[in-house]
């Protein structure tokens, strides 16, 4: 009897244990497994797309980007040739499809050209200069939030999508005004210049201040022909200059180097390198370089970092948007001892051991 109730027991043990197992599914085991093989996997997505935002513009499979330049001025004239330059070289690289028009000019045709191009081309980024278009560029901009507006300006950014730059140059003019102090031999000396507007007066300014710190003795005389682009007007007011005794001109705008050229007498090219103009009389330029702030912008709006800012470092010598253009073959005509202090103040700039400070009032006309 107890041999049969010991045998009892052990068979029901055993079916208990038989259906124990068999309730109790792997499945639930499996499925976790599963689950956390999948989480990793979303993780090292997300990682890859994170880096890739960080890729340079020239690896973005979707191609080259379309811009468009829009210019006030006729292309040559050196500001916004500065611009068309830079876009024209982004173009060779690879990097953006680009088109452009320019002589849009200041009575009202800003906007309406804006948003043509918008409704029409569909750009990915439109660059111009803004200076008397200013409220045309901006309303322009709002509409069309989905486009990078990149405009000269002397005012601040546009939320969402308008920035701002501007040609920070003041520090090779500075330079300039150095080498006209030391070569200028009647104590006076030219500026012939745009607008009296802040962009304008620093340049005017630091020129002054390079000038004084080799001649303090020195006068120079300013001129405004209240216009961007003039050369006739230019040149007339330089050759005035030249009467009142000016024997060294700084051409801020187009056309006084043929003034300087045809009195046989030293000139300063602006924003980019003129010494084509008159290789014998153009000692240097004070040269804008716009490919920093064009590469930055193109590599923002490739990987979709792009937001309104003011990009004005890009255009100061620290980041190679500004520079003193080379003596070419008026080096050998130079003084020594005054190329020796203009190399040591720009090479002082470069390392931020010297400031040329930033002065943006109205100069007077004869200091």
């Amino acid at each position: 009897m107890f041999k049969r109730l010991v045998f009892f027991v052990l068979i029901v043990s055993l079916l208990l244990l038989v259906v124990a197992t068999g309730c109790v599914a792997p499945t639930p085991e499996v499925v976790e497994k599963v689950e956390t093989v999948i989480v990793t996997q979303e993780v090292e997505v997300v990682v890859t797309k994170e880096v890739q935002v960080e890729i340079a513009p020239e690896a973005v499979e979707a191609g080259p980007l379309k811009v468009f330049g829009a210019f006030a001025t006729p292309i040559e004239e050196p500001w916004d040739g500065v611009i068309h330059s830079a876009l024209l070289a982004a173009e060779a690289d690879g990097l953006i499809e680009y088109e452009y028009t320019d002589d849009i000019g200041y009575a009202g045709d800003m906007e309406r050209v804006l948003r043509e191009v918008s409704d029409q081309q569909k750009p990915d980024i439109i660059f111009g200069d803004a200076f008397g278009n200013e409220e045309a560029v901006r309303r322009v901009g709002a509409d069309y939030p989905e486009i990078a507006f990149v405009f000269g300006s002397g005012l601040g950014p546009s939320e969402p999508n308008v920035s701002v730059f501007d040609n920070w140059i003041h520090e090779p003019a500075y330079l300039l005004g150095m080498l006209a102090g030391g070569l200028t031999e009647t104590n006076t000396i030219g500026v012939v210049a745009g607008f009296p507007v802040p962009e304008v007066n620093r340049l005017t300014n630091a020129f002054i201040a390079g000038a004084k710190e080799v001649n303090p003795d020195a006068k120079v005389l300013v001129t405004f022909i209240n216009s961007w682009f003039d050369p006739a007007a230019a040149k007339e007011a330089a050759l005035a200059q030249i009467d009142a005794g000016a024997d060294v001109l700084y051409a801020e705008r187009f056309g006084v180097i043929e003034a300087a050229a045809e009195n046989d007498l030293w000139a300063f090219g602006n924003m980019s390198d003129q010494n084509e103009l008159a290789p014998e009389y153009v000692v240097s330029s004070a040269v804008w370089n716009m490919n920093p702030t064009v590469q930055y912008v193109i590599n923002q709006v490739a990987t979709g970092a792009y937001t309104s800012q003011d990009l004005k470092d890009f255009s100061m010598v620290a980041k190679g948007g500004a520079s003193l253009a080379p003596f070419h073959a008026t080096e050998s005509n130079l003084p020594p001892e005054l190329l020796e202090l203009v190399q040591e103040r720009e090479e002082q700039i470069k390392a931020g051991l010297f400031r040329v400070d930033i002065d943006e009032a109205q100069p007077e006309a004869v200091n």
